[in-house]
């Protein structure tokens, strides 16, 4: 989890990029995130857009492929918010046929991005900047978001409201994934998250107390030294979808750790990452193209 025992776990064993590398990479004036098109990808048509929520206009990116109408995908970003990496990580999967809305969690307190480029958790400034963005966000604001943020999706030309909607989320994400697919059990038939924290806690409000409200088949992808920490949670989290007999793949990813899913995060790891894209992918094909949960 994105706290002070990460960022001296990135410090001492570093995986993806070193920091000088890093500050390399992020010295440049027209730094721009891509990946190779997928194979048969669409072309896809993308906008900055507002979504009108109970706390204030949430601004988000809605990309989709040009034609047609698509299964939907929420996606919840990590604690830097919405930027140029999960805008092409949105656009990659679009173009394998999602309509999909990337949102900035911090819309309350500011337009995205709140970071630039080059901009880490592990550094205090940022810190002090997102910390404070985050604290503002709670339980009852990841459920109301959710609320409108399918709502927005489901009135869409571009998605296809017969078919099941996934959702993935990064970090602090994942706690919102599990409550948009306790909240909407009836639109959401995927979840995915990567590296998440407070997934299992002694807190009553938990998001894994929330599973026996779920439809979703889930995907959980842990960093290594996060299951380090905290042994117990995915044993819980299994526990948990097998009690409610829900299909979920809870996998801690060997040699990775927290934030090595996103493709500006000092320890993106690319090996592991793209398997993690894989079954996400296959994850959605199986799901995305049946019926909504009923």
């Amino acid at each position: 989890m994105c706290d002070e025992k990460t960022i001296n776990d990135t410090n001492v064993h570093p995986v993806g990029m070193s920091r000088r590398e890093f500050n390399t990479f992020a010295a440049g004036a027209a730094v721009t995130f891509s990946f190779p098109p997928p194979a048969n990808a669409l072309a896809i048509n993308g906008s900055d857009v507002s979504i009108e929520t109970p706390d204030g206009i949430c601004d988000a990116l809605f990309v989709h492929p040009s034609q047609g109408k698509h299964p939907a995908v929420l996606i919840w970003p990590d604690i830097l918010a919405l930027r140029p990496s999960f805008r092409a990580m949105a656009s990659r999967l679009a173009e394998s046929g999602y309509a999909v809305l990337c949102i900035n969690p911090y819309y309350r307190d500011a337009t995205a991005p709140v970071v630039t480029v080059g901009e880490s958790f592990q550094d205090e400034p940022t810190r002090q900047k997102v910390l404070p963005m985050f604290q503002h966000l709670s339980p009852e604001t990841h459920v109301r978001d959710a609320r409108a943020f399918i709502e927005w999706m489901d009135a869409q030309p571009a998605v296809d409201t017969q078919r099941a909607m996934g959702t993935m989320g990064y970090c602090m994400g994942g706690p919102m994934v599990m409550r948009a697919a306790a909240e909407r059990p009836d639109r959401i038939g995927a979840a995915c998250a990567y590296h998440p924290v407070s997934l299992a806690t002694e807190d009553a409000q938990s998001p894994h107390l929330l599973i026996p409200k779920m439809k979703a088949q889930f995907l959980i992808a842990l960093a290594e030294n996060d299951d380090q920490r905290d042994p117990d949670d995915k044993h819980v989290l299994r526990t948990a979808f097998d009690d409610n007999a829900l299909n979920a793949e809870v996998t801690v990813f060997d040699g990775t750790m927290h934030g090595w899913c996103v493709l500006d995060s000092r320890v993106y790891n690319e090996t592991p990452a793209e398997l993690a894209w894989r079954k996400t992918l296959s994850l959605f094909e199986e799901t995305l193209s049946q019926a909504a949960p009923t």
